[in-house]
């Protein structure tokens, strides 16, 4: 009865132990993330948008404030129909 008491403890201890093994939680790694490009700001004349500058301004053509250039938007997916 002793050897069957013992062998019942074994097992139950060895299952847990897989279970605790396969169910931990995993830190994430920071210093593999991806690193962020700083994004580049760039102003333009709205009449001109061929006229870009690094820094707010007059535009040198009609005299109009320069604003801030909106980055490109993703081109949307298609819809399936």
């Amino acid at each position: 009865m002793k050897k069957v008491t013992l062998m019942a403890v074994a097992i139950l201890f060895s299952a847990v132990t897989v279970f605790a093994a396969h169910t931990s939680t995993t830190v994430s790694d920071t210093s593999k993330t991806k690193k962020v490009k700083p994004v580049k700001v760039q102003y333009t004349c709205p009449m001109h948008p061929e006229v870009l500058s690094d820094k707010p301004g007059k535009c040198p053509k009609c005299g109009m404030t320069l604003v801030k250039k909106e980055p490109a938007k993703k081109k949307a997916e298609k819809m399936k129909m």
